[in-house]
């Protein structure tokens, strides 16, 4: 198999993949608040609601299509068409197992291996402010123009701690490739029992960079409306919510890459299976570990009430950044009296 064909084939494949976990995600989520709140969710469409998502979407399709006419109209398609491909990019650099063997080939389940893939995931999600900012500017409404302005402002601040936090898993491994960073992890090596402070911050951060609960101020209906998407409606607005949930989906797998090992789960690679059984196992034990960090995100939305927005900043600014500095030095320190 030609290795383009394979890598259009994969990248494809985890496309369909992240919409279809954006699509359940939807269902759970209810679901999980459901349960929280001690009342049924969506169980009418289909056995057990599984096809409420469908009818989501069909709904979204159908609804009436309709631009205000003071927007301006490039910009206005622009913001949920950049957010949406932003969400979607972000996944070409993550390992989501371990190599495949197809006719005495070896290929890689990855799309990209490229030796800066942390550097690639960061200047991806710092691009995701613009669509939110432009679709927020472009609706040609003070509301939505606020909580476009929330959202940067938010966005902005919280990718600094993160990026401090990210620094220490690469003064530790000494590479920037997602790849080596996995591979260091092997067996029970994971990353988060030498760096739980990292992983915290990182988790606050990873919050905020998706607009969740207890962290959603640019969408804050008590204030805004409906915040940046207030003039939206149709698959414009349903391409703002899709992009939520797969940089929710994406925002578990990167955790899961960096600190809890990746694929690699502790006694696998002992069990003898053959390469492609090796794969599929590694590949489903990466899975259960985004979808542990799928359901953290929705229980906090249900738990923890909104931070005020000066609350906000003043967690980013005045705790995070100096927490994440603090570890960076700390873990420096460390490492030059282990060497």
């Amino acid at each position: 198999m030609p290795v383009l064909l394979y890598k259009t084939a994969l990248a494809s494949l985890i496309l369909i993949m992240s919409l279809l976990v954006a699509m359940y995600s939807t269902l759970i989520e209810r679901k999980v608040a459901g349960w929280f709140q001690d009342r049924h969710g969506p169980n009418r469409a289909g056995p057990w609601g599984l096809l409420q998502p469908m009818a989501d979407g069909i709904k979204l399709f159908f609804k009436e299509e309709f631009m205000p006419d003071t927007a301006d109209k490039f910009l206005y398609i622009l913001g949920p068409s950049l957010t949406m491909l932003i969400a979607c990019l972000t996944s070409a650099v993550i390992p989501w197992g371990p190599d495949l063997v197809i006719g005495g080939k070896t290929y890689a389940l990855q799309v990209a291996d490229i030796n800066i893939g942390i550097l690639y995931i960061f200047a991806i999600v710092s691009i995701g402010v613009y669509g939110i900012m432009i679709g927020g500017w472009a609706s040609n409404n003070k509301y939505s123009l606020l909580g476009a302005v929330r959202a940067s402002s938010q966005m902005i601040s919280y990718e600094l701690a993160m990026s401090l936090s990210i620094i220490t898993i690469v003064m530790m491994t000494g590479s920037l490739s997602m790849r080596d960073i996995v591979d260091q992890q092997q067996g029970f090596n994971w990353n988060i029992f030498y760096q739980p402070l990292g992983f915290l911050i990182f988790l606050i951060c990873a919050f905020a960079e998706t607009n969740r609960s207890p962290f959603d101020l640019p969408e804050c209906e008590t204030e805004l409306v409906g915040g940046y998407h207030t003039e939206y409606s149709s698959m414009k607005l349903g391409f703002y919510l899709f992009a939520e949930y797969i940089n929710m989906f994406i925002s578990g797998a990167v955790m899961a890459t960096l600190f809890l090992g990746g694929y690699h789960f502790p006694g696998l690679d002992k069990l003898g299976l053959s390469p492609n059984i090796f794969a599929f196992v590694s590949f489903m034990v990466f899975f259960a570990k985004i979808t542990f960090f799928g359901f953290i995100f929705m229980w906090i939305r249900w738990t923890l009430p909104r931070f005020r927005y000066d609350q906000l900043m003043k967690l980013g600014w005045k705790s995070l950044i100096p927490l994440a500095i603090l570890n960076v030095v700390i873990t420096g320190i460390v490492i030059l009296v282990n060497h």
